[in-house]
């Protein structure tokens, strides 16, 4: 258990377990550990389990606990999974992308900006695996990070109304894939045909907080060959 963690009441029936101040792959790494710890307890006392970048909201039925047992089960929980020494494995979802000019709007001026070519930002995109921190603003809208200084970009000054579904695109550290369409702000690179959320399906969401992302480059004839939409 991190000895950091601390637990405040966050409404009648919610705790919220704080790990650290600021995101970082160890506050990622501490969600996911705290809520693989407790998902057992889904339906059989927690109603929902909702992590974030440094934090994890825990939404308990008080028909089963009240506070006083809910923050006993979570400390014992977490407690049980420190002892046990079970070595956490990292899931790794691999990403198809079409990057281009005529799929990523911002990719030119991005890599102007970097004094680097588009294919180098395309590369250096590639390169790395990048942690789930947090999933939110839209279902399946995964924040990914920390993407290579070297092609980190501000959010754009006027947001579009409308980006597109399976977008790829950065903004500051993080990059994520559009899971729909949705006014949107960050620099748009490319195009993924993997779908971020469905409701009909089981996972409804290809990624979860604390896995790993990685993406690689397709072509236009793999892109749409994967149900991508043009």
């Amino acid at each position: 258990m991190n000895a950091s963690m601390r637990i405040d009441v966050a409404g009648e029936n919610a705790l919220i377990l704080y790990f650290a101040e600021t995101a970082s792959e160890q506050s990622a790494a501490d969600v996911s550990e705290a809520t693989q710890a407790l998902e057992g307890l889904v339906g059989k006392g927690i109603i929902d389990l909702i992590p974030s970048y440094a934090s994890l909201l825990v939404v308990y039925d008080d028909d089963v606990f009240d506070v006083y047992g809910m923050r006993y089960e979570i400390n014992q929980r977490m407690q049980t999974g420190a002892q046990s020494g079970a070595e956490k494995t990292v899931r790794v979802v691999r990403l198809p992308v079409y990057y281009g000019l005529d799929v990523g709007p911002d990719l030119a001026e991005l890599a102007e900006n970097a004094n680097l070519s588009v294919d180098e930002v395309i590369e250096i995109h590639q390169a790395q695996a990048y942690q789930v921190f947090a999933i939110g603003f839209a279902p399946g809208f995964a924040f990914l990070g920390e993407v290579d200084p070297r092609i980190a970009a501000p959010r754009k000054s006027t947001p579009r109304k409308a980006v597109p579904r399976g977008a790829v695109a950065i903004a500051d550290r993080q990059t994520a894939v559009y899971p729909s369409v949705s006014p949107g702000g960050w620099n748009l690179i490319g195009l993924c045909p993997t779908p971020m959320f469905d409701a009909n399906t089981a996972p409804c969401m290809p990624v979860e907080v604390g896995d790993n992302v990685e993406f690689y480059a397709i072509d236009k004839a793999e892109y749409l060959a994967l149900g991508g939409e043009l």
